[in-house]
């Protein structure tokens, strides 16, 4: 039936574009011509393009260049392991990331029918800090509810610290990039004033050229320091959202475990 309809429409398609064909003839020699024409823009469109996207590439590598090779290479440093870092940053968290109602719903059951070590192997076999912190708590229930207390306490601690590993070495390249541009401008417009003075005349073309030169560099901190403040604030907000989970779970774990030992 599906094939058949298929059919049909296909038939009436070409039916009436055989009318039109037939009715206007005009309208084809300009949609005719207007597909040559488009196909000839796209042709020139593609060359064009390359040749913008290697025109930009040799922009930057031009100021690049211009910007001084030592100070350029160590803004591009900065940005380069700031980025390894924040990514690092970003898949561990997306790892850590877990559904913690669920959980938490089924270490309850676990613990309702099978008993503590059935609890311990779904902490076990689940990653994300909740559930370390879940395993942490459940390996000392035996000495007490309090001792599991201060065990998912201070493993919570331990967690918390871990998500923010390394982080400080992103906030590090974010004030050391603009800090290597301001100081590679410094040392530009010094230079540049060395220039006047060996000239003996203030030249506008030697003034200015060598402030571009200068201000390149201030410009490279500054926007590497911008990127990585994008990623360096994502990152903690991923993480105040990660705390906050493992903080509600692990009271609501609490009051799990106060529920089926303490009434014990």
């Amino acid at each position: 039936m599906k094939k058949f309809i298929a059919v049909l429409a296909f038939i009436a398609s070409v039916s009436v574009m055989s009318v039109f064909a037939q009715d206007a003839p005009a309208q084809d020699e300009a949609a005719a011509q207007t597909e040559q024409v488009a196909e000839a823009a796209a042709v020139e469109e593609a060359p064009a393009a390359e040749e913008v996207e290697a025109g930009l590439h040799q922009a930057l590598k031009t100021k690049f260049i211009e910007g001084g090779a030592g100070f350029m290479s160590s803004v591009a440093l900065c940005l380069i392991l700031g980025l390894a870092i924040a990514i690092e940053r970003i898949i561990y968290l997306s790892l850590a990331t877990a559904d913690s109602k669920k959980l938490l719903a089924d270490v309850e059951k676990a613990l309702n029918e099978q008993g503590v070590d059935a609890a311990k192997e779904i902490c076990r076999n689940t990653r994300g800090p909740v559930a370390a912190v879940f395993y942490q708590g459940l390996m000392r229930i035996e000495d007490g509810v309090d001792i599991a207390e201060k065990s998912i306490v201070a493993y919570g601690s331990v967690q918390a610290s871990l998500l923010e590993r390394n982080l400080s070495w992103v906030g590090l390249f974010i004030g050391l990039a603009p800090m290597l541009g301001f100081m590679g401008t410094v040392i530009g417009m010094i230079e540049a004033f060395d220039r006047i003075q060996q000239a003996g005349d203030i030249s506008a073309t030697i003034v200015a050229g060598g402030i571009k030169v200068a201000l390149i560099t201030t410009v490279a901190g500054l926007i590497v320091a911008i990127i990585l403040q994008i990623f360096y604030n994502y990152i903690l907000a991923r993480i105040e959202a990660l705390v906050g989970d493992l903080e509600d779970s692990s009271i609501s774990m609490l009051d799990i475990l106060m529920a089926k030992f303490i009434k014990k």
